[in-house]
């Protein structure tokens, strides 16, 4: 009984811990900072209030989320019980400690897929995660059906140069199944030393047998911001994360490629496909960026995001301020299966503002606030305790953003014997040896017969979405340019 009541009282004392500070998270994203202050990873303020024992115990009360099961006595002596069992029959000893942070794992992993306990080990993992350099292959993952689903690879990694896609499960690693590994284990196991090797088997869509990856870990530097002209005064920016400075890398890029078309862009296309996530400060200014508060109306209150939650301090919205650096010139924003979390946020304002056409494919519906509350100095609890909207209201968990137009990310095939027949042009005039100039001979002509630009064949053989975005923005551009004219 002495062992007992030692138990209970252990227990009893972790789940009324008094934590300090907190703010939202986003799964596999943590502030590099400090353990007094975790800094908000895709949804909410830089920092909160404390969380004291009275606003625990309110979050219980019925008057929250009716009336919730009281604990008997039965239930502790069940609890009890089980750890004196294992204890006293189990094959091999095992602690108490070993015990107890088992018991809270498991009480906190079966609340949903990205509700997580961060014990010492774990918790230095994603501080280190947040710095932005690790060892590994470069995968964002989640669990589903007892294993991994990878939400993105991330660009010029390992396993994105391997040819690992959104939507793949590994089922096993380095030979051993992940159905009999925890979250943080298969994620330790994917880590390691640069120049070391790990061999991911999984499962694809489409395909009949599991597939083999064997992929050498290296550094990972996650480069937030790419940029490059795409012709003609269109300019293309991709994000594969949101982290601190990605908002301002991104208006600079943005200037740079302005002053590069002398001062203006026709259009942009912003391309959020495979990007994870990241804070969602840096999301609500990333949409700032191309709204214009004086020309909202304010239409749903100027709103960019919003969460809804059980405490008022999961309460969040954030507002438009900003005026717009493209000067209103057309945005196409692609996104895919691997776009999650703070690239919906981003997706989902610009959609509901009709900012931007939204193009691609379903994004991956994780509308679910992390906050991530330190128990210790080397401890922490990671819970899901709001939901995202979008500033229409729409909720983002389970759904995702639907593309106004729907692109598949296809492939265009080679025909050996003929390669590219369909797309190249007929020979023209301008073409022959000796022609007869006309008025205004020109034989830098960088159009096809069907006024196609020789440079778009390489382009959609290479990213079809892409090329077809491209497509979309210059039908846009000759619009606008129509109306106002």
């Amino acid at each position: 009984m002495n062992m007992r009541t030692l138990i209970v009282g252990l227990f009893i004392s972790v789940s009324l811990i008094c934590v300090s500070q907190f703010s939202f998270s986003e799964s596999q994203a943590v502030p590099a900072n400090t353990t007094k202050q975790i800094k908000t990873i895709a949804a909410g303020p830089q920092s909160q209030s404390p969380i004291t024992p009275d606003q625990l115990n309110t979050a219980t009360t019925p008057s929250n989320q009716g009336k919730p099961q009281p604990v008997s006595d039965d239930d502790i002596n069940r609890f009890t019980n089980t750890i004196v069992l294992i204890k006293d029959f189990y094959v091999k000893p095992v602690g108490d400690k070993s015990l107890l942070d088992d018991a809270i794992r498991g009480m906190v992993s079966g609340l949903d897929p990205h509700s997580e306990y961060l014990d010492g080990d774990s918790y230095k993992t994603l501080l280190m995660t947040t710095s932005g350099e690790f060892g590994g292959v470069g995968i964002e993952v989640t669990p589903e059906y007892g294993i991994l689903k990878i939400v993105s690879p991330m660009d010029d990694t390992p396993a994105a140069k391997a040819g690992i896609k959104p939507g793949d499960y590994i089922v096993a690693i380095d030979g051993k199944l992940v159905s009999e590994m925890s979250l943080q284990d298969a994620v330790d196991k994917m880590r390691g030393k640069e120049g070391s090797q790990v061999v991911l088997t999984i499962l694809r869509k489409g395909e009949k047998t599991p597939l083999t990856f064997k992929l050498t870990r290296q550094i990972i530097h996650i480069a937030s911001v790419k940029s490059k002209m795409l012709d003609n005064g269109f300019g293309y920016i991709r994000l594969t994360q949101f982290q601190e400075p990605t908002a301002k890398l991104m208006r600079d890029a943005i200037l740079a490629l302005k002053q590069q078309n002398q001062g203006q862009l026709k259009g942009l296309i912003l391309d959020l496909r495979n990007n994870p996530g990241g804070l969602l400060e840096t999301a609500v200014q990333v949409v700032d960026s191309f709204l214009d508060v004086k020309k909202l109306n304010n239409k749903y209150n100027d709103v960019i995001v919003y969460t809804e939650g059980r405490l008022p301090e999961a309460q969040y919205s954030a507002k438009a301020d900003g005026t717009d650096i493209l000067d209103g010139a057309p945005m196409v924003v692609l996104i895919n299966n691997g776009s999650a979390s703070a690239s919906e946020i981003v997706a989902g304002a610009l959609q509901d503002y009709r900012r931007a056409l939204i193009v691609g494919t379903t994004s991956f519906g994780k509308g679910s606030v992390q906050t991530v509350i330190p128990l210790d100095k080397t401890h922490a609890l990671k819970l899901t305790t709001a939901l995202y909207h979008t500033p229409s209201g729409r909720i983002i968990q389970n759904v995702g953003i639907i593309p106004d137009v729907r692109i598949e990310d296809l492939q265009v095939v080679k025909n050996k014997s003929d390669e590219d027949i369909a797309m190249i042009e007929p020979i023209k005039e301008y073409q022959l040896k000796n022609h007869l100039p006309g008025a205004n001979n020109n034989n830098d002509n960088t159009m096809n017969a069907n006024g196609v630009e020789n440079n778009d064949i390489g382009l959609a053989n290479q990213d079809f979405q892409l090329f077809e975005a491209l497509k979309i923005l210059r039908t846009m551009y000759s619009l606008n340019h129509i109306a106002t004219n």
